[in-house]
């Protein structure tokens, strides 16, 4: 079974939110939409657009519980119920909650120091 197939997200907790967005936009020119990230295209070696996006987020952290990390990763998955299923036999800590919508699939598992790790399926196409 294939598992992580990309990263879909890099989420940062921040202490003032707006502050370090700007920063990130000042210094190293991401451009932050109202959202409070942005979402970088995919391209190939020779620059052509490919299906795809990593999304890059400052936010409170809210999102990140039970985890108290300052951060979050989410992976793209091709069978986010296969994987889940796997994790659960192999002694993972899966949340038990899932969450569908018409950016995807999403499921979470606690790693072994506690980070909550995103797991995303996208809809098909992307």
């Amino acid at each position: 079974m294939e598992r992580v197939t990309g990263i879909g997200g890099v989420f940062i907790k921040a202490n003032n939110p707006e502050l370090l967005r700007k920063w990130y936009q000042q210094h190293l020119g991401i451009n932050v939409e109202t959202w409070g990230g942005t979402s970088f295209r995919w391209v190939d070696s020779s620059g052509q657009p490919m299906a795809g996006s990593t999304v890059w987020m400052v936010g409170d952290g809210e999102y990140f519980k039970p985890s108290t990390a300052p951060f979050m990763i989410n992976y793209r998955v091709a069978d986010l119920d296969a994987l889940l299923a796997a994790l659960k036999a192999e002694g993972c800590n899966v949340m038990d909650q899932t969450e569908t919508s018409e950016f995807g699939k999403f499921g979470w598992v606690i790693d072994p120091e506690g980070n909550k790790v995103e797991l995303w399926q996208p809809p098909a196409g992307q």
